[in-house]
């Protein structure tokens, strides 16, 4: 086996492993790091990522800061561990060189996501008690949730866009994430998938738009009765996780106030809102952060941290949907897909810190970055060395 086939291996191996096994898959990811950088030396090469990777670096470097400023270095510190997920990006783009190394890379995930998906069911109709959040292989239903959208995400679009009989295969596999994720009874999720479909359904044909309500409807009333309930507990804003949610966004604006510049730490924000001048209810000082990506960004890294943020999820959007705007079949299902997961994070982000989830986050940027090494393989695979 060459050396520049390694990196690919392990990086396939990472992805799946992304909805089974968090340990397995960081593994493995180090792994494809490790052979990619000593590629890079062997090779003589030039480090090249996609353009959002410039703000994710910056943010990367704020959060370093923040932490040796934190209330508790040794904590936010610890945390910033988890910065090295960000090489997903270079690591990605530079190592799956053609379009069958994008295809690989695909079908691991399809492979992930098909085993979570299967052991989901098994779980609800065996094992589960009646009224549980599913939870898959993983040890939150909200880490589940977060998954499950982005490769549904990634799942629709090659159904909508792709050309061929495979493409059957993922819609059928988006239909059954759609499944799976209802079994989590996580809103913030719904949510987001709700986002995505839309995101795809008006790149395809957005006249039908209009039905996407409709199917919704559909699809709540002919859901078990649990899963309503916590369907129409969105609409109920005095209910506990509406009512601690708002508790949670004017306790992170106090302490945004009180930490602008560099938050009050990577992973501090459930130390200092025990402060009873932050307003919490004993209920909410149970929970480890905001439930909101941007609020709790802002109040654990500060404002500058946020706008590189900010600056990263416009970036990536943008040159997305320049993807997009071309029209590739080649790349067109992954970028639609990429922008639909981006689209989705975002939503979600609302109402939960998604982005600060391990899991989430891996998959997220491996969708982010694998259009962008689809077109630079395309790129180089042209005759004519055309664009993608």
């Amino acid at each position: 086996m060459k050396w520049s086939a390694l990196p690919v291996w392990a990086l396939c191996a990472g992805l799946l492993f992304s909805m089974i096994s968090i340990s397995l898959a960081e593994t493995f990811l180090l792994l494809a790091v490790f052979f990619w950088a000593v590629l890079l030396l062997k090779e003589k090469g030039r480090f090249t990522a996609p353009a959002f990777f410039i703000p994710l670096t910056v943010y990367a470097g704020i959060s370093l800061v923040s932490a040796a400023y934190s209330v508790n270095a040794w904590v936010s510190f610890k945390e910033c561990r988890e910065l090295a997920i960000f090489l997903i990006v270079p690591l990605t783009y530079m190592s799956l060189r053609s379009l069958r190394d994008v295809r690989l890379a695909n079908l691991a995930v399809f492979a992930s996501a098909a085993s979570s998906l299967l052991y989901t069911f098994v779980r609800f109709a065996f094992i589960a008690r009646p009224g549980e959040r599913i939870k898959g292989f993983m040890g939150h239903y909200m880490t589940q949730s977060g998954l499950i959208v982005m490769f549904a995400s990634l799942a629709l679009a090659i159904l909508l866009f792709e050309r061929g009989k495979a493409r059957y295969l993922w819609g059928a596999a988006a239909l059954a994430a759609g499944a799976a994720l209802e079994l989590t009874m996580t809103r913030s999720a719904w949510i987001g998938l709700a986002a995505a479909v839309c995101v795809l359904v008006a790149l395809r044909s957005p006249k039908f738009l209009a039905v996407v309500p409709v199917v919704i409807v559909l699809i709540f009333f002919a859901s078990p009765a649990p899963i309503k309930r916590r369907a129409l507990s969105i609409f109920q804003l005095q209910g506990f996780s509406n009512r601690t949610r708002v508790e949670y966004a004017r306790a992170g604006v106090k302490i945004i106030g009180d930490y602008p510049l560099l938050g009050s730490g990577p992973d501090t924000v459930d130390m200092v809102f025990q402060n009873p001048k932050y307003g919490l209810s004993d209920d909410a000082k149970r929970n480890v952060h905001l439930h909101n990506t941007m609020i709790q960004i802002a109040a654990e890294r500060g404002l500058p941290a946020l706008a590189a943020w900010l600056a990263f999820i416009v970036w990536a959007f943008v040159k997305l949907a320049g993807l997009v705007r071309a029209r590739d079949p080649g790349i067109l299902p992954l970028a639609a897909g990429a922008l639909a997961a981006l689209v989705a994070i975002i939503a979600s982000g609302f109402f939960e810190y998604n982005f600060g989830d391990s899991e989430v986050a891996i998959l997220f940027l491996y969708l982010l970055t694998m259009p962008f090494a689809a077109a630079r393989a395309l790129r180089a695979e042209s005759p004519h060395g055309g664009r993608a």
